[in-house]
């Protein structure tokens, strides 16, 4: 596990460096990278030697309390930019280089402490009515924080993908699945095509960036140079590596300044940069690192001694499976534009930590010998 991370990792410092080069204020991307990834792997192992459990027994209030205090740093700090939301938090006692995604860092405790709710509820019955509801409740508050305090519907997203997949793993029944998923399914495209088309709402940039794609799959392009502009140089520059790339530091987006160039090129669209400067060969290896590295995530939810430490791995899982599904869509214009990194690959310093952190807590799962009921908890 670990060695896949740093290979992921060190992957993604060969194409942040690349992507930062055409402009020198981001020259020092790759070595901020650098130190994140050391930090991650000394966070890695210190956390491998955490009881996640131990610690949700007694003290699950406060992982439920850190998530949602984090998520609310946004309210006084958080900033967007040009990204059209306020998912960044730069802390005015240390500066901006210190800046942090709350909605990367909260993913944590949301898992843990989801984790731990299920097993809670196990013994009585996963299915009944009042357990849905409490699962929901934590649900909403993360995710629907998220949305009111930032706008980041990207993480929401994950968070909403991470639920589905804990819950299915969990063995609430599919019919709950099929009986609330189906009537938002088919509300959604009511208002897509009935409702929506009809309002001010059908211009906003949130609509636009899923309707670019709608018509990009019909065979239509609609607003080429704004909301559409991201996805076509990313498609570009994917296309223009062919089967083995332009070579390193020789993609000519990635390198390319102004307004023909990539855009967010080191964050968002690292995929991209692989694509162009190292061909689909490239790409098919940086899939196939991340899917090694889910597919033992699962492979240690599958074996662990305790139901919720099988949660907690499927939950790891599932967000590296839903941020990975996210970015490479967007970078093939078949997802809209909203803002999910690849995991490993791109730039970011939180979320490098939060990354390590995660494979930690199953690497801690790996090593955990026996279920939390076997231990006697009563001398500690």
């Amino acid at each position: 596990m670990l060695l896949l991370c740093i290979l992921a990792s060190l992957m993604g410092l060969v194409f942040i460096y690349s992507a930062t080069q055409y402009y020198e204020i981001l020259r020092s991307c790759a070595a901020k990278q650098a130190i994140f990834l050391c930090l991650g792997v000394i966070a890695y192992v210190w956390v491998t030697f955490i009881d996640i459990e131990f610690l949700m027994e007694k003290w699950w209030w406060v992982f439920l309390l850190l998530g949602l205090g984090v998520i609310l740093t946004i309210v006084p700090w958080g900033e967007g930019g040009d990204s059209g939301n306020k998912s960044w938090v730069y802390l005015p006692v240390i500066g901006n280089y210190f800046g942090f995604q709350p909605g990367e860092i909260a993913k944590l405790s949301y898992i843990v402490v989801l984790a731990w709710l299920i097993n809670k509820e196990r013994p009585k019955g996963l299915g009944r009515f009042s357990s849905i509801v409490k699962y929901g409740i934590l649900t909403c508050v993360f995710a629907g924080m998220l949305a009111v305090l930032s706008g980041d519907w990207g993480m929401v997203l994950v968070y909403l993908f991470i639920f589905l997949a804990m819950a299915w793993v969990a063995g609430v029944s599919k019919w709950w699945f099929i009986g609330i998923g189906t009537p938002l399914i088919g509300g959604v495209v009511f208002l897509w095509h009935f409702i929506l088309p009809r309002t001010k709402y059908w211009t906003d940039y949130r609509i636009m960036r899923f309707r670019v794609v709608v018509e990009h799959l019909k065979g239509n392009e609609i607003a080429p140079l704004d909301e559409g502009w991201q996805q076509s140089r990313s498609l570009l520059a994917i296309g223009s590596g062919r089967l083995t790339g332009m070579g390193f530091m020789n993609g000519k987006q990635t390198h390319s300044p102004g307004r023909e160039s990539l855009p967010a090129r080191h964050t968002d669209n690292i995929f991209a940069v692989c694509g162009e400067e190292f061909g689909m060969i490239g790409c098919c290896i940086v899939l196939l690192v991340l899917l090694a590295i889910i597919l033992r995530c699962i492979w240690v939810s599958r074996r662990a001694k305790s139901h919720m430490s099988a949660y907690i791995a499927m939950g790891i899982a599932a967000m590296l499976m839903a941020q990975t599904v996210i970015n490479v869509a967007m970078c093939l214009y078949v997802g809209p534009v909203i803002g999910v990194t690849l995991p490993f690959f791109s730039y970011g310093g939180s979320s490098t930590l939060t990354l390590f952190i995660a494979m930690g807590l199953v690497s801690g799962i790996k090593m955990r010998p026996l279920p939390s009921w076997l231990k006697d908890r009563s001398q500690l």
